[in-house]
């Protein structure tokens, strides 16, 4: 697939794609997840992207849903499954899947969906989603106490674009090589003229450090864990919890995460931990083993009697000697006491092992008094203990990156699976929660819904009436304010658009005929002016119009298909379905039913569905130069003033109206029409 061929794409969006492993089948897939990774590209951009690469993949032009109406019920068949997920990634992905007239889409869906209303919806696996993210790429790692070196300038480039995260510098012969050894704790040379070059410092020569970066920098894979921690811990909670097949095994990869600290280092290590805390520690435990040693030897001063003769003492003064030389005549085995102690003490304090020796020399043998450390031996024990210890961090970060390196794609498809199991889940929970069915789809004209109950009612889905209404070509729906007529408009509206979505519909059965535009035109909040109605004629004499004279700019009106808006340039098989509610409100009663039977001749000669919601059905017949079905909404009567319908439309049946209903009751009430008068004014509607 060519990026730039996906609608929405260009040179910048495509350059983001190609930084992704298989762009290509992220796109066929519709795969929000993946295709978020690439630089720049956000959750909602990508399910954007992916919609357009699935309408080209399946060569679909859009344009079902033609009409604002048609668009409402759309995003509220969208919003009704949105609902449903627990994480923001399957609400977008969701939005990939919209009504299409292009089988090969459908069907596509349809197999998804079937396999989705198998899925449970436990509450222990939706609690476990709630934790659940894309993954994110870290693009903030950078190190500093690194670099690369090469003489290449081409080469050099390309180390750039390889691994950003270290600086990269340009050197012409050992000794420059030498003096960055001096500035960075560890360089790479990336040239095979440097291999045995000597060289004071960590200085090593890696040709092949471009084709393996986490060599180089382990935190590359270490941070994108460490971010991603609490996601792919979450995720492998839910394949537990759901008893999906992982795509590794969930113990290895949890063992890894538990070795990572939240900013990305090495936890877990004891070796590591001890030398970094001999590090920190160091100048704290020679202060307490001075003080030990000292205390040491001030008790030992206090409880020995040192008596010192006169020409002792006179002796001691004419050769200057001082305290020094007095300890080690009079004290030399408590002060021997004393400082070993003290080396003791900082060995003991640091857990020191390979580096005792050094330690230990860091109290001299030298009497003094006040007992003080040599600075430059504990300078060194410093450097050796930090040394070891980036030495050891490093060893432990490369080692635990090339684990984790192994099964980085592994994670990434646990994250996913989780993330499409949501997706899965809101499609079983919407199933579940209106009864729904997958419909049939039929080429043929209409539709025919039995049992269908519309959610998007403001009652509780379980006091919704279930409706049986089939409708085959052009038809006219009449019936008493408030009886449901645009109920059903609005249910025959949802179910065609859910079935050509691929998903299940609000119904026990449900037939469906294919068809590749909605036009739906709800009701008009009173009279139009001129202008206005014009228009109206207008939007339904382009939609009669033959298919082969519409302009392709009828598709937004500059020569450009919106997302899913507007129809799209014809074909000669474009099969459509109308839905009007009371387009009498547009003008006067008399026109507007002359207007509609004018419009409904004309789409029963394109074989177009079509119901039209009105008032004015018997106007509509009269004017009407062919035969057109009138289907009612019925009325049983009236009760404590209250109508009792009947929901479902009957077939070739002119319902009565509410003043009709009212004039009935009058009339077969003899006290109240004793001169006939309301017998004579029901005779009016006959």
């Amino acid at each position: 697939m060519e990026l730039e061929s996906v609608p929405g794409v260009g040179a910048k969006t495509a350059a983001a794609l190609r930084e992704l492993d298989d762009p290509e089948a992220a796109l066929r897939d519709g795969d929000v997840a993946s295709l978020a990774r690439a630089p720049g590209i956000s959750e909602g951009r990508a399910a954007r992207i992916a919609r357009g690469a699935i309408r080209a993949e399946h060569d679909d032009p859009g344009g079902f849903t033609a009409t604002k109406r048609a668009r409402e019920i759309h995003e509220d068949a969208l919003a009704l499954l949105t609902d449903r997920t627990v994480t923001d990634y399957a609400a977008k992905r969701l939005a990939t899947i919209y009504p299409s007239g292009v089988r090969s889409r459908i069907e596509e869906v349809r197999a998804f969906a079937e396999s989705a209303m198998a899925r449970e919806p436990d509450p222990a696996v939706l609690d476990a989603l709630s934790a659940v993210e894309p993954l994110s790429e870290p693009g903030d790692v950078r190190v500093r106490d690194r670099c690369l070196a090469t003489r290449d300038a081409e080469r050099y480039a390309d180390a750039q674009a390889a691994i950003p995260e270290v600086s990269v510098e340009v050197v012409d012969d050992a000794r420059q090589l030498a003096e960055l050894a001096r500035s960075y704790s560890t360089v790479v040379a990336l040239d095979e003229a440097f291999a045995g070059v000597d060289v004071e410092g960590d200085v090593r020569v890696e040709p092949n450090a471009l084709e393996e970066p986490e060599s180089v920098v382990p935190e590359r894979v270490l941070t994108f864990f460490a971010r991603n921690r609490d996601r792919i811990r979450a995720a492998a909670e839910v394949h537990r919890v759901a008893d999906l097949d992982a795509p590794c095994d969930l113990e290895t990869l949890l063992s890894a995460l538990d070795q990572l600290d939240e900013d990305g280092s090495v936890s877990g290590d004891e070796e590591l931990d001890r030398l970094a805390t001999a590090v920190d520690d160091l100048d704290a435990a020679v202060s307490t083993a001075e003080s030990v040693a000292n205390d040491h030897l001030r008790e030992a001063i206090e409880e020995q009697d040192v008596t010192i003769e006169g020409t002792d003492l006179l002796s001691l003064v004419e050769r200057g000697a001082g305290v020094d030389s007095l300890l080690q005549r009079e004290l030399a085995d408590e002060y021997a006491d004393a400082v070993e102690k003290a080396r003791d003490h900082l060995v003991d304090a640091l857990a020191l092992r390979d580096m005792e020796a050094t330690a230990r020399r860091a109290f001299p043998d030298e009497p003094a008094y006040p007992v003080e450390h040599s600075e430059d031996v504990v300078a060194r024990l410093r450097e050796e203990l930090t040394a070891a210890r980036d030495q050891r961090a490093t060893r432990r970060k490369r080692e635990l990156a090339d684990d984790l390196a192994e099964i980085r794609e592994e994670a990434a498809a646990l994250v996913d699976a989780a993330l499409e199991l949501d997706v899965e889940l809101a499609i079983a929970r919407f199933a579940a929660d209106f009864d729904c069915t997958i419909p049939e789809l039929t080429e043929s004209e209409g539709v025919a819904i039995e049992g269908g109950r519309s959610p998007l009612l403001d009652v509780p889905f379980d006091e919704v009436e279930p409706v049986d209404y089939a409708v085959e070509g052009v038809t006219v729906l009449s019936g008493v304010n408030s009886g449901g007529k645009t109920s059903t408009l609005d249910l025959v509206a949802l179910v065609t658009t859910l079935a050509h979505m691929g998903l299940p519909v609000p119904a026990e059965a449900a037939q469906v005929g294919r068809i590749s535009e909605l036009h739906y035109h709800a009701k008009t909040q009173g009279t139009l002016d001129a202008g206005a109605f014009e228009a109206t004629l207008r939007e339904f004499g382009d939609l009669v119009a033959d298919v082969d004279h519409r302009s392709p700019a009828a598709a937004d009106g500059n020569g450009t298909e919106a997302d899913g808006d507007g129809p799209a340039a014809g074909t000669d098989d474009r099969p459509v379905m109308v839905l009007v509610d009371e387009l009498e409100s547009i003008t006067e009663p008399g026109a507007s039913a002359k207007i509609m039977a004018g419009i409904l001749e004309a789409l029963g000669e394109r074989q177009a569905t079509a119901i039209f919601v009105s008032h004015l059905a018997r106007d509509i017949r009269e004017a009407a130069e062919t035969d057109i079905s009138i289907d009612g909404i019925e009325a049983k009567g009236l009760e404590n003033g209250e109508l009792r319908v009947e929901r479902s439309p009957v077939k070739g049946k002119l319902a009565r109206s509410t003043p009709e209903l009212i004039v009935e009751k009058l009339a077969d009430d003899g006290a109240d029409d004793a001169d006939g008068f309301y017998g004579d004014l029901l005779g009016k509607f006959e």
